[in-house]
């Protein structure tokens, strides 16, 4: 009797120090993910700005947008850079407008979704992330061929770094047979 006061004045028996031991490890995140995840959110926020002004702008004249922006930021309006700017803005039309804004709500919520699935490490994200980069990859090359440029060649390059820490990731988890999360991983 004596031992089970002590025990009920501790509050733990042998049954109670296995659950005590394992309550006290604490699950580190991965800082590759969890960076991964923080720039997917934070690509996620500049598109859904760029949706909020191609909304914006669906009935407004975008060359006079450009020109009043122009003076404001004491550009000569008269110049080559903004002329050049006047001649394709006349070219875009309400109808584009809408596409470019629901492309970019779109594209939003996919790095949101990577992102958030990326900072809780699912392994679905990790799946969907890699996929998305991959299908991007003809494409930024293609432009990089039209047109290179250092920020197209640094985003090539960051994305393809991206990808091949999340292929090193899921292939290590894979090896060491980690289920992380169930059988599907949802």
């Amino acid at each position: 009797m004596g031992s089970g006061i002590e025990m009920h004045e501790t509050g733990i028996n042998s049954g109670d120090r296995a659950g005590a031991a394992q309550s006290h490890i604490v699950k580190r995140h991965d800082k590759g993910l969890l960076l991964i995840g923080l720039g997917k959110l934070i690509e996620a926020v500049f598109f859904f700005l760029v949706g909020v002004g191609a909304i914006h702008f669906i009935h407004r004249d975008l060359g006079d947008s450009a020109l009043r922006l122009a003076t404001r930021l004491r550009i000569d309006p008269d110049g080559r850079m903004v002329s050049y700017l006047l001649d394709h803005l006349d070219a875009i039309t309400a109808h584009r407008l809408k596409q470019i804004g629901v492309a970019t709500f779109f594209y939003a919520g996919l790095r949101v979704t990577e992102g958030v699935g990326l900072i809780l490490e699912k392994v679905w994200a990790e799946y969907l992330t890699v996929g998305v980069t991959i299908s991007f990859l003809p494409w930024e090359m293609y432009e990089i061929a039209r047109r290179p440029d250092w920020v197209r060649v640094c985003l090539l390059f960051a994305n393809l770094v991206v990808l091949a820490y999340l292929v090193w990731w899921l292939r290590r988890n894979l090896r060491m047979g980690a289920n992380r999360r169930g059988v599907i991983g949802l």
